[in-house]
């Protein structure tokens, strides 16, 4: 499922949103009750959570202002360059280094300046190259220092630089001018081509080798969901040259047949010497890839809100809930990313973001069979969707704007880019029933405060979430859902997945995301320790003829970044956690411990070309000391050159010490899809949900939830109906303007007796 979309329309669809009266009013604008506010958690008043804020509009517009009167030479806006120009491919945020971070945040040293990352195609030389440039101090900078060399050991060959809007609309402009009109019979008697009616898809990486710069582009009907209608032709384009006009097609495929090119193609029809699958054309709405509600609209969906207004604080980039508190960003690269995450105001993680999403296909048709998408080079951060209300998530969430400026001088804004919310999880987050000696029972709402942000790559929508639960828990998880990639149904195409339509094989492929996870622990130097379990035989001591077969708890500290590297389908330790140097009451070391929850297919043969590019996917976990030199495990450039990686992250493990150093994990989740018909039109969230959780073990005296003020508890000599006694028994009353709620009231205790 995932193929990227190029020289197509693209076409949002926002759907009606349907509100309750009832349920608005609840934002503290209805009678009684709703109109009073919740004390607000505390949050920081003087804007340090700024020092890791995204740029703003106005600094980007400067950091392009700067560089063009600076450089001393001609920039081109980059939607409208040739290969053959210098321009600005994006502007970002540089954020400052760690130390210099923490002695602003914890020791009152000086705010780190602000800075930009600006990436620079240079075309229009000698020498073309891609240059990145560090540019400050924002809002008004007066530096620029080249960082290319100090990060990549060398300036990045100009193959490699990811593959922009302007270039793909003129690889459109090539096949309308120069690859169709080579097969004038052909396109329009068996494609019924009329100059519109035909989208494509890129394939990547381009070639085999180092240099190339060869894309194959798979056909399909240009209707709604048009991933589902492939049209059985495929063509190779070499587009490497600077010179447009040295583009050419290497190799044209159509219904299991190569040909040289579009000449040949056409030859071979018009003499008859081609099997020709003829595809019924299908209606502008994509006929069974439409998305369009089968059913009307009857009764409204349940829907959440907080009867005394939200009971979390959401200010510039700074959230806090509960004991929680973090800053949020969200890179044009790799999308969204938490910075400096505190419980109970103890740092716990200095960063979390995501890396890269990556899927690898399979396929009898050669655009498919290529295909390794490597998500951060088209932008995970610049692919945001614009969130629907009340469907992408709650209705009344709080919802924040995203800026960036990539593949154009103009910045773009996305609208509803992210959201937060509170969101009852609807079982508790822990609970029991006493039903032997006292009678009462106790249990605690599991309530979570919920950042999303949705990234839509093509066919594919990835739903980011980073949750944070109310015992000292943070889950990172994506799910997938979006369409399904398809190729043409033909010859053996079984072997490479299901088919899903009439010339429609869903092709088998896998997906894989990495994480960055620099938790500290009780502060920055943590060391990295493995319990697990295993059984021992041991005589009864009452009975010594008899033998017992026992758990045992085992332990170990991992010394070495080889001993933390744990491959992809090895055996890891059920418990492995981060160590702190401090203890809790109880004398064991405070620890974090990573649980992956994973679904991952294999990952590519090592002895690939290309597998160095994508070596962080060789492990499910791999800790590594954390170096300002290794801030990702991958870069944009991987994509289009992996055969020489720009980032190869094997090259971070080479069992350098890890105890009681500043440590960095890094984690891949991931799944393998094997497309069904029960993926069309759209692949459900339902079971493609992965991810990890970054959970307490020792790391406090008991679970800190029992602080919660969302706790439950009655006996059965109270009054649970009483709202003192209980706070569930308010609800009718506190929640007076939502939906009628009937009063509170429990049978548990009937029938019971005491021992």
């Amino acid at each position: 499922m995932h193929m990227k979309t190029a020289l197509i329309l693209l076409v949002l669809a926002f759907a009606t949103i349907f509100a309750l009266v009832c349920v608005l009013l609840t934002r503290g604008r209805g009678p009684g009750t709703c109109q009073h506010q919740p004390p607000e958690p505390e949050v920081p008043e003087d804007g340090r959570s700024l020092v890791f804020a995204d740029l703003t509009p106005e600094e980007l517009v400067q950091v392009v202002r700067y560089l063009q009167g600076s450089l001393g030479v001609p920039l081109v806006d980059a939607s409208h360059a040739k290969p053959s120009d210098n321009c600005i491919a994006s502007v970002d945020v540089q954020l400052p280094a760690k130390a210099e971070v923490l002695q602003f945040l914890d020791a009152g040293g000086a705010r780190p300046p602000r800075e930009a990352l600006a990436v620079l195609y240079f075309g229009n030389q000698e020498d073309p190259n891609v240059t990145e440039y560090v540019v400050g101090p924002l809002p008004v900078p007066t530096y620029h220092r080249d960082v290319t060399v100090q990060k990549y050991g060398g300036k990045v060959p100009y193959h490699r630089r990811p593959t922009l809007a302007v270039e793909y609309e003129q690889i459109a402009g090539f096949f309308k001018s120069r690859v169709f009109p080579a097969a004038p019979s052909f396109m329009r008697q068996v494609m019924e081509y009329d100059g519109t009616s035909l989208a494509a898809v890129t394939a990547a990486p381009r070639g085999f080798q180092s240099g190339d710069r060869a894309t194959w582009y798979v056909l399909f009907q240009n209707v709604s969901g048009f991933f589902l209608h492939p049209v059985g032709l495929e063509v190779l384009v070499d587009h490497g040259s600077l010179d447009m006009g040295q583009w050419a097609v290497s190799r044209v495929f159509y219904n299991g047949q190569y040909y040289r090119d579009m000449a040949q193609l056409e030859s071979a029809y018009v003499q008859g010497r081609i099997s020709v699958e003829k595809v019924r054309k299908v209606p502008p709405d994509g006929d069974f890839s439409s998305m369009r509600p089968r059913a009307p609209w009857a009764t409204a969906f349940p829907l959440q809100y907080e009867p005394q207004g939200p009971r979390y604080s959401l200010r510039k980039n700074h959230v806090a809930f509960q004991a929680w508190s973090f800053a949020f960003g969200m890179s044009v690269k790799t999308g969204l990313r938490l910075l400096d995450v505190r419980y109970k105001g103890e740092r716990v993680v200095y960063e979390l973001s995501v890396q890269e999403a990556l899927s690898v296909y399979g396929s009898n048709c050669p655009g498919g069979m290529s295909t390794r998408y490597m998500d951060g080079s088209f932008g995970i951060g610049r692919y945001s969707s614009p969130l629907v209300r009340g469907v992408d998530c709650p209705y009344l969430a709080s919802y924040v704007d995203v800026h960036y400026l990539a593949h154009s001088q103009a910045v773009r804004t996305i609208k509803n880019a992210l959201c937060v919310f509170e969101q009852n999880l609807g079982s508790p987050l822990r609970r029991h029933f006493s039903n032997l000696q006292s009678l009462y029972y106790g249990g605690l709402v599991n309530s979570a405060l919920v950042l999303r942000s949705v990234t839509t790559v093509g066919n594919y929508d990835y739903i980011w979430d980073f949750i944070f639960y109310q015992n000292g828990a943070i889950e990172a998880k994506v799910q997938a859902t979006g369409y399904t990639s398809s190729s043409f149904f033909h010859g053996d195409g079984l072997r490479y997945g299901n088919r899903v339509g009439e010339h429609t094989l869903g092709t088998i492929h896998t997906h894989s995301v990495n994480y960055k996870v620099d938790l500290d622990v009780g502060g920055v130097k943590n060391s990295l320790v493995a319990h697990d379990m295993a059984f021992e035989m041991a005589r009864a001591p009452w009975n010594p003829e008899q033998q017992i077969e026992r758990p045992r708890l085992t332990k170990r500290v991992l010394d070495t970044e080889d001993q933390a590297a744990f491959r992809l389908q090895s055996k890891i330790p059920r418990y492995i956690y981060f160590a702190a140097n401090s203890k809790n009451k109880w004398g064991h070391q405070r620890g974090y411990r990573i649980q992956i929850v994973s679904f991952a297919g294999d990952h590519v043969p090592e002895a690939s070309s290309m597998e160095r590019a994508i070596s962080w996917a060789r492990y499910k976990l791999a800790v590594t000391r954390r170096k300002e030199e290794e801030p990702t495990s991958t870069s944009i450039y991987n994509q289009n050159d992996p055969w020489t990686p720009t980032v190869a992250f094997a090259d971070f493990i080479d069992n350098e010490t890890i105890t009681n150093e500043d440590l960095v994990a890094w984690i891949t989740a991931g799944f393998l899809h094997i497309p069904h018909s029960e993926d069309i039109p759209n692949t459900a969230t339902v079971g493609n949900s992965v991810g990890f959780l970054l959970r307490p073990y020792n790391y406090y005296d008991l679970d800190p939830s029992i602080y919660s003020h969302d706790g439950v508890f009655f006996t059965s000599e109270q009054d649970f109906t009483a709202c003192e006694v209980n706070p569930i028994a308010c609800l009718p009353k506190t929640a007076s303007c939502s939906p009628n709620f009937p009063p509170f009231t429990y049978d548990g205790f009937k029938n019971m007796s005491r021992l």
